[in-house]
């Protein structure tokens, strides 16, 4: 819970008069019963008229101010927990952002997204009711015991024996509902991970005609949810009834005894409608109370996870402290005009976190500067896995990838990630227009310097025929773009920046033959110093490469220029012969 105070540092004056206004509406409110009793017994028995009007204004001054005071905490309340929840979200979100892989991989997008909704919102809520409620009702409860020991010591002991008796019923309450309301939490990660997954493949689950038993699927883990949460609201719906009955057996017996007292003399009837005011407001608030245990204890749940994402150490910069000295950590320039070879990778192994076996085995290659490099290899065989590792999204186990001559794991990260760009074979654009997300990878480009990487990107035509062109709006993963086009708009959000090495992992694969041919000739004309890295099922797309990587199963099985592996590499020649067979095959239909 301490990580969390500093987002509360902002709304200190909030959290501070917040509860003050509302102690001071508490007062009034116990004071009220005191001159309700004097209303009775001095005016309205002694038919005192004035008397009557003068503690009806009082009461109705004080009703008025305790209104003021209530709307002023409520106001500094709703500042005071938006603005926390803001920040808070806000920290969550930039902390979610430093993940590396493997975090990210471990916990998942569903648990994330619950974590900065949900959660949040349960924290919102906690601090609201904290400034509210936590002072107020403690003292309206602790406040009507006092005041009815003011009035009448002997009938006050009614107040004493009553206390217990709620508390023990709270106790068996919580006891019960707080398990089930952890237990909701934790299928409301399971909803949402689901729906998650249902619907990033709903046109998988709809081309296999599965719609019904994902919908039952969904449903199931609606019901869960929902049956665990009525389990909750049912027992806590029994405290008011129960509560209720306490207080009417109370009222009850504090009217019995009570009248007793009047019929002796000791007691007056105003006083006895104050007793029973107070006992009422002190059941109430105990209430309250009752309810305020749900909410934090919801609220801390959700505290430890938020706090869980918070304090995770950024393995990132974890694993660059580990591989590096202090001096190390500069922003070298890769670009040097003297550095001729690009990549140099060296006895390579690697595994992904949690996973038995390895993915990559053993692999050692290197590519010159300024140079087209291909690598090729059946579905699963390391391709992507192998280039993920050279902006280090994943750290190795066994060996060495220089870059431009230099130990990538010496590197400063941002500096790296700058001048290695992957395109991906998914191409995800982002909300806004095509603007905004080829600024993406470059914030500051001009509208030149984004109409030339359109160009390279085979992308200018078709955004030329739109009718706001640079302003024309992107959908959530591009979906208003056929898959060419999204995958085009990506390449030129990759390369806008000239880095010194791109790298397009499959992602030439939605294009025809004569586009994949008019970029790759367009990015060796107009990209000159960047070395291209092209992963591809295709051999068209790699066979003009200055040297091909051909791998299978985790491990490199063959290397050279297009001729020398149709010479030396079976498994090459298997992957031409086969690609040859589908083209005549295609040509004759």
């Amino acid at each position: 819970m301490r990580t969390l105070f500093p987002f509360t540092k902002r709304y200190k004056k909030e959290i501070i008069l917040g509860p003050f206004f509302k102690l001071l509406e508490a007062i009034f409110e116990l004071i009220l019963p005191l001159y309700m009793a004097k209303l009775i017994d001095e005016g309205i028995r002694a038919n005192d008229l004035g008397t009557v009007y003068h503690y009806a204004l009082v009461m109705l001054g004080m009703t008025l101010a305790g209104l003021v005071c209530v709307m002023i905490c409520q106001y500094y309340a709703s500042i005071a927990s938006q603005g926390f929840g803001t920040e808070l979200r806000k920290a969550l979100y930039k902390k979610i952002n430093q993940f590396s892989y493997k975090q990210l991989d471990d916990y998942g997008a569903d648990t994330l997204v619950t974590r900065m909704t949900n959660d949040i919102n349960q924290l919102q809520n906690a601090l609201a009711m904290l400034i509210r409620l936590v002072i107020r009702a403690p003292f309206l409860s602790i406040g009507s015991v006092v005041m009815a020991f003011y009035l009448h010591p002997k009938t006050a002991l009614i107040f004493l024996i009553t206390l217990p008796i709620f508390f023990l019923l709270l106790l068996v309450l919580m006891k019960k509902t707080v398990p089930l309301y952890k237990k909701a939490q934790a299928k409301t990660d399971e909803l949402n991970r689901t729906l998650q997954e249902n619907l990033m493949g709903i046109r998988v689950i709809r081309a296999f005609a599965q719609q019904s038993k994902q919908t039952q699927r969904v449903a199931n883990n609606s019901d869960e949810l929902a049956a665990t949460s009525l389990s909750a609201i049912k027992i806590s719906t029994l405290l008011n009834p129960l509560t209720t009955l306490i207080m009417n057996l109370a009222i009850l017996f504090l009217l019995y005894f009570s009248g007793k007292e009047v019929h002796i003399g000791n007691l007056q009837q105003g006083e006895v409608v104050a007793l029973v005011n107070y006992l009422m407001q002190m059941l109430l608030a105990l209430i309250v109370v009752s309810n305020l245990v749900v909410i934090f204890t919801k609220a801390a749940t959700s505290a430890n996870r938020v706090t869980e994402i918070l304090t995770l150490p950024n393995e990132e910069t974890a694993q660059m402290n580990h591989h590096t000295t202090p001096s190390s950590l500069t922003q070298p320039n890769i670009q040097s005009e003297e550095q001729t070879l690009a990549i140099s990778v060296n006895q390579l192994s690697f595994s992904y976190p949690n996973q038995n076996g390895r993915t990559l085995i053993d692999i050692s290659f290197e590519a010159q500067a300024k140079q087209t490099l291909g690598i090729i290899g059946a579905t699963g065989s390391g391709k992507s896995s192998l280039i993920n590792l050279l902006p280090r999204f994943y750290d190795w186990q066994e060996g060495t990838i220089e870059l431009f001559n230099q130990n990538s794991q010496q590197l400063d990260l941002t500096t790296l990630r700058q001048n290695v760009r992957i395109v991906p074979q998914k191409s995800s654009l982002l909300a806004g227009t095509i603007r905004s997300n080829l600024q993406v990878g470059k914030p500051d480009a001009s509208d030149t310097e984004i109409w030339e990487a359109l160009a390279i990107a085979q992308a200018k035509e078709f955004v030329e025929q739109l009718p706001q062109q640079l302003d024309a709006p992107v959908s959530e993963k591009g979906d208003n773009f056929s898959g060419g086009q999204k995958q085009r708009l990506a390449i030129a959000r990759g390369l806008i920046a000239k880095p010194a090495l791109l790298v397009l992992d499959d992602s030439l694969s939605a294009l025809d033959y004569k586009t994949d041919l008019l970029l790759r000739q367009a990015l060796k004309q107009q990209l000159p110093d960047t070395t291209l890295l092209i992963i591809s099922q295709r051999v068209h797309s790699i066979k003009q490469a200055d040297h091909i990587l051909v791998m299978a199963d985790g491990r490199l099985v063959g290397q050279g220029t297009h001729a020398e592996l149709l010479d030396t590499c079976p498994t090459y020649q298997a992957i031409v012969a086969s690609q040859e067979q589908q083209t005549e095959v295609a040509t004759h239909e």
